[in-house]
């Protein structure tokens, strides 16, 4: 099975709403991470985007939940958030609740997203 196919499958666990959303998020996770690798991961309830098959090179994850849908940061305590978008309290990752899709498209995710990258590039030595 395609991974298109199975994210579908997966999501459509979900309502249509927390669909809806991870369906855009993916889409401007796509547009700002090039050459991104996209896995299922089901067992922990995930949608991965990394470079690679370690850890250290995931750079984000989507989190759905029957009360909503997260986008999660793998090293987000290392992320600049000037914005303050960011929650959590774990050593390494953090996440930002999705509301709605103005959010999802926002500047200030984008900014997130794009700042991941570089951060996954410094720490591989890119």
């Amino acid at each position: 099975m395609n991974e298109e196919k199975s994210v579908a499958i997966f999501l459509s666990q979900y309502d249509d709403k927390v669909y809806s959303n991870a369906l855009i998020l993916r889409e401007i996770l796509f547009a700002n991470l090039p050459g991104i690798i996209e896995q299922t991961d089901i067992s922990a309830r995930m949608i991965a985007y990394c470079y690679g098959q370690k850890y250290t090179e995931l750079i984000c994850t989507i989190l759905p939940s029957k009360k909503g849908l997260k986008l999660g940061f793998n090293h987000g305590v290392d992320l600049p958030d000037p914005y303050d978008l960011l929650n959590g309290s774990g050593k390494i990752s953090r996440f930002i609740e999705i509301i709605s899709p103005e959010q999802i498209s926002s500047t200030e995710i984008k900014d997130l997203i794009v700042n991941a990258l570089k951060a996954y590039k410094q720490r591989v030595g890119l």
